[in-house]
């Protein structure tokens, strides 16, 4: 059988070469040199928890100042922790189950949520699609995982909510948090769960509430709005990876991921999660001080 083989081998190598093609052959070659610019990419990508350059030069301090935000901050927080209960939760989630709200592509989804503002976010006024091309960009220029590009361009698109049957902006954006169990001091302006009818409830304002120690954050409500909507869609549509799921579901859980809460209902799982959600942060928080992209370029970036 080796004789064979080397035999015909020999055969196909000495063909005659006078009718080869030297366009394809062309063509060919340029291919396997894609390829290989491709594999050298891959070889340079960085581990997802390499700690973020592009803002190691600014000025973390300036960010996520509550305390000087604008009314329409303070009073979006207001009404979202005053809203968010255990019935509307549960209510959304039953909606979210028999309710198809629209079929888009990716890019089509980023340009409907142009004309949104997010009421909630003190530190940028940009439309949605430029918070998304800064987000995907500044992790693609600290050359992360691809997954990890794609989770930072798609992350904020649950914010579609907002036009398919929101009360307001209050089940839509903002730092998310349990309900279900008290709400913890961490929370931004906790002052103001105070008007939640869940706040002195017998079970719902104990400190565990519905929950038990040790229960893992998969099986908490969090908050309704565009984090767990589009954490519960992913999750079911496509295959990125259990980190990606975490940064689209966690990144505004910002009194656990940033102040340390809740952690008694952390299992081992989550401690992987918060890893993941700490190394995303970054490109969610601090690249909205960036130069404004161009959706245009980069629509048709090849």
């Amino acid at each position: 059988m080796e004789s064979k083989s080397a035999g015909l081998m020999i055969q196909v190598l000495l063909q005659p070469t006078q009718e080869r093609d030297g366009q394809a052959l062309e063509s060919l070659s340029d291919n396997i040199d894609a390829v290989n610019v491709l594999k050298a990419d891959l070889i340079k990508e960085k581990s997802m928890h390499e700690k973020s350059e592009f803002d190691s030069e600014k000025d973390k301090t300036k960010f996520r100042q509550y305390e000087d935000a604008c009314d329409r901050v303070k009073n979006f927080y207001r009404e979202q922790h005053e809203r968010q209960t255990v019935a509307y939760n549960l209510k959304a989630r039953n909606d979210f189950k028999f309710k198809t709200r629209a079929r888009m592509s990716i890019w089509e989804a980023m340009e409907k949520l142009n004309t949104l503002i997010d009421e909630s976010d003190p530190d940028t006024s940009l439309s949605q699609i430029e918070h998304l091309l800064q987000s995907a960009e500044a992790i693609r220029r600290d050359g992360k995982p691809r997954w990890m590009q794609l989770t930072g361009l798609i992350h904020d698109l649950g914010k579609l909510l907002f036009f398919y049957g929101a009360e307001g902006q209050w089940d839509v954006v903002g730092d998310t948090f349990p309900v279900g169990c008290a709400f913890d001091k961490r929370i931004i302006y906790p002052d103001t769960f105070k008007g939640n009818p869940d706040y002195n409830h017998e079970i719902y304002g104990t400190k565990n509430g519905i929950y038990t120690p040790g229960c893992g954050l998969d099986n908490m409500m969090l908050s309704w709005g565009h984090d767990e909507y589009l954490y519960h869609i992913v999750k079911d549509q496509s295959t990125l990876p259990a980190e990606a799921l975490a940064m689209i579901r966690y990144h505004s859980f910002y009194p656990w991921h940033t102040g340390g809460a809740y952690r008694e209902f952390m299992d081992d799982h989550d401690y992987d999660m918060l890893a993941a959600v700490r190394a995303f942060n970054p490109y969610d928080l601090y690249s909205k001080s960036d130069d404004v992209p161009s959706a245009e370029e980069l629509k048709y970036r090849h």
